[in-house]
């Protein structure tokens, strides 16, 4: 496509998501080469530090637990005693970025709009861990927890996952692993998803959307699946390109959140219709005015708590 005919993403936004792009961060350097993944960790974290402030005071717990791959580091949020269930968040950041203090603040919210337990998972990242690593990481560390839940004071008879960008993937590509696999760690009760990619290779919304503000060209999208992916074949595995797998049935109930302007909003859609299309339950909302990582910006964007607030609501209604 002409870049040309490309929406004025940056002339449609909403006010307050303007504001939240334009927050000053004074010490916050260049972003780095785009084959440093190291030092683009850092400059994520870094970032994100401005965006965690605030977030609500709850007793956290961490621990390393046995993996699929080794040891695995857990973040458990606990807003109360006696939490009705527990939630497993899987963070976004391109399957090679973001770690459980990027997405504190999320999680915290998270935990306290429930009051469940949020349990995160600092999942091994790409590409030094591929396909379907994560997946698997996820998987084991659900299993754990429902094996040793009275070790950990877990209530872990209804179960959900959430998670944002490609840590929406991730939890719904780990639901349908387990219920593929016959795999027990509760009753999934419900699974949230913001702003996910779920396989497309092509859309509207990828080619008129998405630039330097987002971090979302099509070519950064080929670099995040080529550090994440084996090899070309697995783009058409059901667990990546989850349009591929049987969403016909047995999929737990879904809160699927879009971004008005996110170059991948077409995959949310395109889930949501599918769902809904053979009556699998399902949400489907969309946050006008909105960008990719807007959830981040919730210390100056209502509609970044609100969204975490309609997740939780939908979760809650689910129990």
């Amino acid at each position: 496509m002409n870049p040309e005919n490309k929406l004025p993403v940056l002339d449609c936004i909403s006010d307050e998501m303007r504001a939240a792009l334009n927050a000053n961060q004074d010490d916050l350097p260049p972003w780095p080469p785009a084959d440093d993944f190291s030092a683009m960790r850092q400059h994520y974290l870094h970032e994100r530090r401005f965006w965690n402030i605030d977030a609500p005071l709850m007793t956290t717990r961490e621990y390393a637990i046995p993996g699929a791959y080794g040891e695995l580091i857990t973040r458990l949020y606990c807003p109360v005693p006696e939490s009705k269930a527990t939630l497993f968040y899987l963070h976004g950041g391109g399957f090679i970025l973001g770690n459980l203090d990027t997405h504190d603040r999320i999680m915290r919210l998270l935990a306290n709009y429930t009051q469940c337990t949020v349990i995160g998972i600092d999942y091994s990242l790409s590409p030094e861990a591929r396909f379907p690593q994560a997946i698997e990481e996820t998987v084991a560390a659900s299993r754990y927890f429902h094996q040793h839940a009275d070790d950990y004071q877990l209530n872990m008879t209804q179960v959900g996952f959430a998670g944002d960008s490609a840590g929406a993937m991730l939890a719904l590509a780990s639901v349908l692993w387990m219920r593929d696999k016959h795999i027990t760690c509760g009753r999934v009760a419900g699974v949230l998803l913001w702003y996910g990619l779920y396989g497309l290779q092509d859309s509207p919304s990828r080619r008129l959307l998405g630039g330097v503000w987002d971090g979302l060209t099509r070519e950064d999208l080929r670099m995040y699946e080529d550090a994440y992916l084996r090899h070309a074949d697995d783009r058409e595995s059901p667990y990546y390109c989850l349009f591929n797998n049987d969403l016909t049935r047995d999929v737990p109930p879904c809160f699927i959140a879009g971004a008005e302007f996110d170059p991948l909003i077409d995959d949310s859609r395109l889930l949501f219709q599918t769902l809904q299309a053979h009556r699998q339950p399902c949400e489907y909302k969309m946050y006008p005015g909105t960008l990719h990582s807007f959830l981040h910006c919730s210390r100056v964007m209502k509609t970044a708590d609100d969204a975490l607030r309609d997740g939780a609501r939908f979760f809650t209604s689910q129990l």
